[in-house]
């Protein structure tokens, strides 16, 4: 698979709610296990925590932290890899296994990191809350993830009917979800791309503290072969007479 093609599914996989940037999420997540002392005598080398468990929990909320506190071990996360992933939130899929089998519903939860996906209302467990600090006990009903791979089926709108889908290009070049059984696009829902900022990307107006997205795609960087210095004197019409003391390289 090239490059252009991994990148293009990466920025097709749901978002989440929050709508953080990337190199928000990374810092989130930063834990530095071992970095040496600010001395000349010591090479900078930094060693980062690259193992984490992810639950239902997003990497930058406290639960996630408990669950990979500093100094805490965590064995790796088992993941079937997905080339191509399928359902998004908003979706309307079929259990395939356990005590929901064959129930619909719609996804409205999607974890990447574990394949995983939540049924709006389906594949639930009942658990206490409260009962302390004068928070009186009550029982809830938590829904539980389900494997994409193997535990839910995306539905045909055609029949309503489970099927397994493949990406394909139509004339005009664009790329859509195809289902196996009877070859009908399977469009992709609005709510997977609906945030806290819009419910939809293409009917978002901009806000008067945005940044206007003209500016935003304005070209503003000229590459040049010139130094931070040379440039200045540049702009200053300084010229540079001195010669440079010769260096050499054995």
């Amino acid at each position: 698979m090239r490059l252009t093609r991994v990148l293009f599914y990466a920025s097709k996989l749901p978002k989440d709610f929050s709508n953080f940037p990337k190199r928000y999420v990374e810092r989130a997540m930063e834990q530095i296990e071992f970095k040496t002392e600010k001395e000349p005598q010591y090479q900078d080398k930094v060693i980062k925590r690259e193992v984490f468990t992810y639950g239902l929990h997003r990497p930058w909320t406290r639960e996630f932290l408990e669950a990979n506190l500093p100094g805490k071990y965590v064995e790796q996360d088992v993941v079937e890899p997905i080339k191509e992933w399928t359902i998004y939130r908003g979706d309307k899929v079929q259990i395939m296994k356990g005590k929901d089998k064959g129930k619909q519903g719609v996804v409205n939860y999607v974890v990447v990191e574990r394949n995983w996906v939540t049924v709006e209302g389906l594949n639930c467990e009942y658990k206490y809350m409260g009962g302390f600090r004068g928070i009186p006990k009550s029982m809830v009903k938590e829904e539980k993830p389900l494997l994409v791979t193997t535990e839910v089926a995306l539905l045909d709108p055609s029949d309503n009917k489970p099927t397994k889908v493949v990406w394909r290009y139509t004339d005009e070049g664009e790329e859509v979800r195809v289902s196996v059984r009877t070859g009908r696009i399977i469009p992709i829902p609005d709510e997977a791309e609906e945030t806290y900022d819009y419910k939809n990307k293409k009917y978002y107006s901009e806000q008067p503290k945005d940044t206007k997205a003209k500016d935003v795609e304005e070209i503003t960087y000229k590459p040049r072969l010139l130094t931070f210095e040379q440039e200045i004197m540049e702009e200053c019409g300084l010229k540079e007479d001195n010669v440079p003391v010769k260096t050499f390289w054995y």
